[in-house]
């Protein structure tokens, strides 16, 4: 049997669609079943089902959580886990156990035997969870006028940690609060989010201030998503306009800034080890920023509106520092099928437009002139 193809960056689409890219071979794959694809199936959320990265769950907006395995290039299982109201804001495991968190404020921990599962109030209007990679059974959660929250979820009566707004502003006025998306910090009690305010904070649990301890601000737009670089001393940031910022929390300023972006960007995610961080948005490409030299290293255009991603972290990286040229989705072998899309771009608009030639704009710029000297002889007659 044939080793199937790796793909480096898994993307979930609002169209329901899987997608894979291998920055190596340069191709990019789309994993679906024609015959079940709709935009109830669009994928709100993305998660590594185990460690060794050998199976994906996908939170989808009709409820259900798909698993997909990346050896046989095929889904493996689907489970109802509807509850709450608003789509999946968030998916992880814990053990064996599923995490969802859903618009409404229901978070849930889905066991095998029903009556161990675990299921709390977060708060309304829910726009991120998150959980804490090195120890999974602690989760973040924030929304709109729903600050920053962390729970145990072995002890989920109360959160272990609540976030206090900032004080009232110049004016004397309310500071509106908005998380959009958050980072734990490794080998700390710190965490870092990002809010809709343009605003990027950090905060700390083993201390008694619940306020943030640093505070900065990029641009002037809604920040979106936020990936924590490698070396754990920045954040690579991105917002509704499509400018992606490196933040540096030691002096809480802006280091670098990365360009090539079109459009509101969706998700960011940063490889393990190595200097990249991946992006997606509604521009419906895919791209890869070098991080020491902020070079823009591929650039995949994927046809469908792009709500989240994974990286691999297992398979080798090193490839030649191009930009790849737009790649659409290849027919594969088993498991991989070719998706014409409702969003794909179609030419039959610029082809039926009528081709305008050198001889017609000089015989449309002569007539031009000629009324405009009819225009002046009638005033001089008037």
């Amino acid at each position: 049997m044939a080793r199937p193809v790796v793909q480096h960056v898994w993307l979930g689409a609002q169209t329901g669609i899987l997608k894979g890219v291998n920055l190596v071979h340069k191709n990019a794959t789309n994993f679906s079943d024609l015959q079940s694809l709709s935009r109830d199936h669009e994928v709100c959320a993305m998660c590594w089902a185990d460690t060794g990265e050998e199976q994906i769950h996908l939170a989808c907006r009709n409820g259900s959580v798909k698993t997909f395995d990346t050896g046989s290039a095929g889904f493996v299982s689907e489970r109802d886990c509807t509850g709450g109201e608003g789509t999946f804001r968030g998916v992880a495991t814990w053990g064996s156990s599923l995490i969802t968190c859903v618009q409404s404020g229901l978070l849930k921990v889905w066991e095998e035997d029903p009556l161990n599962q675990v299921e709390l109030e977060v708060g309304r209007g829910v726009h991120k969870m998150r959980q804490n990679p090195e120890n999974p059974q602690v989760v973040a959660t924030g929304g709109k006028e729903n600050d920053l929250k962390i729970w145990d979820l072995q002890n989920p009566l109360q959160p272990v940690f609540k976030a206090k707004n900032v004080r009232n502003d110049w004016l004397d006025l309310r500071v509106p609060v908005w998380i959009m998306d958050m980072q734990f910090l490794p080998q700390s009690e710190k965490i870092v989010t990002c809010t809709a305010h343009y605003q990027v904070r950090v905060y700390d649990q083993s201390g008694k201030q619940r306020r943030p301890i640093l505070e900065t601000t990029f641009d002037e737009f809604p920040l979106t998503s936020m990936a924590l670089t490698p070396q754990h001393e920045s954040v690579v940031v991105g917002n509704t306009h499509g400018q992606v910022a490196v933040i540096d929390l030691r002096r809480g300023m802006v280091g670098c800034c990365l360009k090539g972006f079109v459009g509101s960007v969706t998700a960011l995610q940063c490889h393990k080890s190595l200097p990249l961080v991946a992006s997606c948005g509604l521009d419906r490409f895919m791209r890869v920023h070098d991080l020491r030299n902020k070079r823009l290293l591929h650039k995949v255009y994927l046809k469908s509106r792009l709500n989240c991603l994974l990286l691999t972290s297992k398979e080798n990286w090193e490839v030649e520092p191009a930009v790849d040229q737009h790649l659409d989705a290849v027919q594969g072998g088993k498991g991989e099928v070719q998706v014409k899309e409702e969003e794909e771009d179609k030419d039959d608009l610029w082809e039926s437009m009528e081709k305008v030639s050198e001889e017609k704009i000089q015989k449309r710029q002569a007539s031009g002139q000629t009324s405009g000297n009819k225009r002046k002889m009638a005033k001089r007659l008037c």
